[in-house]
C-alpha cells in the first residue's frame, strides 16, 4: 500500500529546546523503512512523506510510534491512502462542458474491449475526426486526453516521441505539392495528428486541398487524424463533414462555447488549485473583468480566464503585502486597480444615473419604461419586450446609461444578473460561412439576464440585403434570440438616428421587437462645462480663475459645432481635460514640483492645440468683408 504520511510534534516541545525531534524521527523512519519512505517536506514542527509498505494504515501508525522520538515527542500522524492517478476517462468526465466530445470518448471506451477481442484495429484507425472548436476552448487538452484514452484502452499503438502533433494548414499553396509535403514530412507514424483547416473551409473543392486529403488517406491508418475548424453552426459543419467524407470517413464533434457559469467554474477550479477563493462581490468584479476581455472580440476562453485569475491573485498579494495581512479569500477592495482598468463601477445603477450631467429627459424615459415593466410583472399582464434603441451622436452618454441600466434593472427585479456586455456590430459577424450565427448566439448567450449593447449597430445593414450576407445573418440570429429570450435579455442597439432607421428595414420583425427609442441629444454649453468640471473634481487643485476660463471657452463654442453630426460631446470634453492636465503635469515637472495644480494658462495652452482651437473656427455666419 502507498500512503501520504503527515506528521507533527507539539510546538511547545520545540520551543522548550528540542529542535531536533522531527529530524530524529525522519532519520529513524528512513532507516527502518528504507526506500519505502520518501520525504516530501520538513520543518521544525512537522513533515510530509510518501510511504510504501505492506502494513495497513492502523498497523503503520502503531509501528511509527516505536521509532525514535515518536511517543516521547507527542507525535501525531495523519495517514492517507495515496490515490492512484485518475484514468483518462475520469479526467475526461471531469472536464467543464464538452458533452459531445465526452459522448465520443465514452463510445470509444465501450468499444475498445470488442476491438481488442476481434483484433479489428484497422476498422477503428481509419476513422478521422472533425473538431469544431473555438480559440482557447481547450483543443490541446482534448487531443491529449484523446491520446491518453487510446493508449490506456489499447485501441492504438503509438510511435516514438509526443503522442499528439498539431499543425495549421497554410492559407495558400505557394508551390504545387506544398500541402502534401506537410503530410509526408510532418505526420510520421503512430500519432494523433491535428490539422487546422480553418482557412480552407470555403475552398473545400480546390485542387490543392483535394490532393492534400488524398495524401492524408495514405497516412490515415497509421495515425489518428483530427481536422480542426472554428466553431460553426450545425448545417455548415455537416456540409464540411460531407465534403471531407468524399475521401475519408469523418466523425464531426462540436465543442460549444463555455457559458458564463462554466467559465466561472473554470475560474473557481483555478483558484482552488492554489488554495484561493473569492467573496460574492469579488465574483461580480471577475464578471466585469471577463466582460472587458470579451469586449474587443479577442477572447480565448479558458486561457483568458486563467490569465484573469492570475492577475486577481497577484493584485490580492500586492494588496496584502502593503496592508500587512495574509489570507486566501479575494475581496473587491483588493482588486481596485484591475476594476478601474475594466471600468467596473461598484455604485448602484440608481447612483450612476443620478450622477450624470444633462440626462434629465433620458432618466425620465428610463423610469417610465421601468415602471411599465414592473406594473406588468405585478399585475400578471404579459411582460413587454425589453429591447431598446439608443439614438444620438457620439459621446452623448449612450454606453454609460446602458451600463447603469443593467444594474438598475437588476435592482428593480427586472433582470437576473444585470451585467453589461458591449459589442460592435462587426463582432457578431464571422469570418467563414456558417460562423456568424453561432458567434452571434454565443454573444447573446453570454448576456442572458443582462444587457447586450451593440454600438454602431447600423453597420450590420446599409440598405442592401445582398451586399453583406454575414451582417444579415447576424441580424436574423439576433431577432431569434431577442424573441426567444424577450424576458431575460435586453438588447440595446445604438447609433445615429438616420442610420438606425435604415437598420430597422433589414428585417420586418426588428423594429417591432425594439419598441423603446431613447434619444440622446447633443449636450448644450452648460452641460459641457459641468462635465469638464466633474472630471476635475477630487483629482486636482484648481488655480485662481480656472473655472471662469473654462466657462468662457464652452460659452464661445459655435452652434455649428454643437449641432454637428460628428461632434463627440463628452468625449471631446474628456480629451480637452486630459490635454489640460497633461500640460499641467509637464509644467509642474519642469518647475521641480510633484503635485500639479490646474491653472487657466494650462487650459489656454490645451485649448490652443489644433484639434480644439479648430472648433472655434466653425461658424455659420459669413466671414470677411462685403463691398
Amino acid at each position: 500500500m502507498k500512503y501520504i504520511l503527515n506528521g507533527r510534534i507539539r510546538a511547545d516541545l520545540v520551543l522548550g529546546g528540542d529542535a531536533e525531534a522531527i529530524l530524529r524521527f525522519v532519520t529513524a523512519a528512513k532507516a527502518a523503512l528504507g526506500d519505502g519512505f520518501s520525504l516530501r517536506d520538513r520543518t521544525l514542527t512537522d513533515f510530509s512523506a510518501e510511504v510504501e509498505t505492506m502494513l495497513s494504515a492502523d498497523g503503520l501508525r502503531a509501528y511509527l510510534f516505536t521509532l525514535d522520538g515518536a511517543a516521547a515527542g507527542g507525535m501525531e500522524f495523519d495517514i492517507l491512502p495515496e490515490k492512484a492517478p485518475a484514468s483518462a476517462i475520469e479526467r475526461i468526465d471531469a472536464l467543464v462542458g464538452s458533452p459531445e466530445y465526452k459522448r465520443l470518448m465514452h463510445e470509444l471506451y465501450s468499444v475498445a474491449p470488442l476491438t481488442r477481442k476481434h483484433a479489428t484495429f484497422d476498422v477503428f484507425s481509419c476513422r478521422c475526426y472533425l473538431f469544431s472548436i473555438g480559440a482557447g476552448r481547450g483543443l490541446t487538452t482534448a487531443l491529449e486526453l484523446f491520446a491518453d484514452l487510446l493508449y490506456e484502452t489499447g485501441l492504438f499503438r503509438f510511435g516514438e516521441g509526443r503522442r499528439v502533433r498539431e499543425a495549421v494548414l497554410p492559407a495558400e499553396e505557394k508551390n504545387e505539392g506544398e500541402l502534401c509535403e506537410l503530410v509526408t514530412e510532418g505526420f510520421g507514424r503512430g500519432h494523433v495528428i491535428c490539422v487546422d483547416i480553418g482557412e480552407w473551409t470555403d475552398r473545400l473543392y480546390d485542387g490543392a486541398f483535394r490532393r492534400f486529403l488524398a495524401k492524408i488517406e495514405d497516412y490515415a491508418t497509421d495515425n489518428i487524424v483530427v481536422f480542426r475548424v472554428p466553431f460553426l453552426e450545425d448545417d455548415a459543419l455537416e456540409a464540411l463533414r460531407r465534403s471531407l467524407g468524399d475521401i475519408l470517413t469523418v466523425r464531426a464533434v462540436s465543442f460549444e462555447p463555455l457559458s458564463p457559469a462554466e467559465l466561472r467554474e473554470c475560474a473557481r477550479r483555478s483558484l482552488a488549485a492554489v488554495g484561493y477563493g473569492m467573496t460574492d462581490d469579488a465574483w461580480a468584479a471577475y464578471d466585469a473583468l471577463i466582460e472587458r476581455e470579451k469586449s474587443d472580440g479577442a477572447f480565448y476562453g479558458i486561457n483568458t480566464v486563467n490569465k484573469v485569475v492570475r492577475e486577481m491573485i497577484y493584485a490580492k498579494q500586492v494588496y496584502d503585502a502593503a496592508d500587512g495581512t495574509d489570507d486566501c479569500i479575494i475581496k473587491t477592495e483588493e482588486l481596485s486597480a484591475l476594476c478601474a482598468a475594466a471600468e467596473y463601477d461598484a455604485r448602484s445603477g440608481e447612483a450612476i444615473l443620478d450622477s450624470l450631467v444633462g440626462m434629465e429627459q433620458v432618466r425620465a424615459r428610463i423610469e417610465e419604461i421601468a415602471a411599465q415593466i414592473e406594473y406588468a410583472k405585478q399585475s400578471g399582464i404579459e411582460r413587454p419586450t425589453l429591447h431598446m434603441r439608443f439614438v444620438g451622436s457620439p459621446g452623448t452618454g449612450k454606453t454609460t446609461v446602458a451600463r447603469a441600466l443593467g444594474k438598475l434593472f437588476k435592482e428593480r427585479g427586472i433582470l437576473r444578473r444585470g451585467a453589461f456586455f458591449e459589442r460592435s456590430a462587426r463582432d457578431l459577424c464571422g469570418k467563414y460561412v456558417g460562423q456568424t450565427a453561432p458567434r452571434t448566439a454565443e454573444i447573446c448567450r453570454d448576456a442572458y439576464g443582462s444587457v447586450l449593447f451593440i454600438d454602431e449597430a447600423y453597420a450590420l445593414y446599409k440598405g442592401d440585403r445582398e451586399s453583406d450576407p454575414f451582417g444579415m445573418e447576424a441580424v436574423d440570429t439576433l431577432i431569434a434570440e431577442m424573441e426567444n429570450h424577450r424576458g431575460d435579455l435586453v438588447v440595446i442597439m445604438a447609433g445615429y438616428p438616420d442610420e438606425m432607421e435604415t437598420l430597422m428595414q433589414a428585417n420586418p420583425g426588428l423594429e417591432s421587437r425594439m419598441p423603446y427609442v431613447i434619444e440622446f441629444p447633443n449636450y448644450d454649453r452648460d452641460a459641457l462645462y459641468r462635465i469638464f468640471m466633474r472630471f476635475c473634481e477630487g483629482k486636482f487643485t484648481l488655480g485662481e480663475g480656472f473655472a471662469e476660463v473654462v466657462r468662457d471657452y464652452f460659452d464661445a463654442l459655435p452652434q455649428a459645432v454643437l449641432d454637428g453630426k460628428n461632434f463627440s460631446n463628452a468625449r471631446f470634453v474628456r480629451n480637452l481635460f486630459e490635454r489640460t492636465y497633461g500640460k499641467a503635469t509637464m509644467r509642474t515637472r519642469l518647475e521641480g514640483g510633484s503635485v500639479p495644480t490646474l491653472t487657466k494658462e494650462d487650459f489656454r495652452l490645451a485649448g490652443s492645440d489644433r484639434e480644439f482651437a479648430g472648433m472655434m473656427a466653425k461658424k455659420t455666419n459669413k466671414m470677411g468683408f462685403t463691398l
